[in-house]
């Protein structure tokens, strides 16, 4: 990822870069394609009935993670508080996600490796949520 080398140069932001955020960002698109892969072999493996709720998790993680990574990578302008809610139910996705693939982790490589991730950017975004402060100008 690219994220401390472009935010780092916007005009908005002059170089003063919120490390967190960065980590929280990469961490979210990281995650995302984590979730997309999991669920796409979820859909191949024999049992895949068993495996429904962990596409559906891994679906609804994805998505959120690419929203609130394009959401935290805009700095024009501020809207603080809808941020730390996306970051906030980006971490909440996380948590699901990585408690439903981690019952199938001893099953499935591909849900420990997923849980595993979600846990990563569960913790980049409590992170990056305890950085920013809630305002709208």
């Amino acid at each position: 990822m690219h994220a401390q080398e472009m935010i780092s140069t916007h005009p908005s932001v002059r170089g003063q870069t919120n490390d967190a955020l960065i980590r929280c960002i990469e961490a979210c698109y990281d995650c995302a394609n984590t979730c997309t892969v999991c669920a796409d072999a979820c859909l191949s493996e024999d049992m895949v009935k068993d495996l429904l709720q962990c596409i559906r998790l891994n679906q609804d993680c994805a998505d959120v993670c690419i929203a609130t990574g394009a959401l935290a990578s805009r700095r024009t302008g501020t809207n603080g508080a809808l941020l730390k809610r996306m970051i906030e139910t980006c971490a909440e996705a996380c948590r699901l996600c990585g408690d439903e693939c981690q019952k199938h982790a001893d099953r499935h490589e591909h849900c420990r490796i997923c849980a595993e991730e979600c846990r990563r950017c569960e913790r980049a975004c409590r992170e990056a949520g305890e950085s920013i402060t809630p305002t709208l100008q």
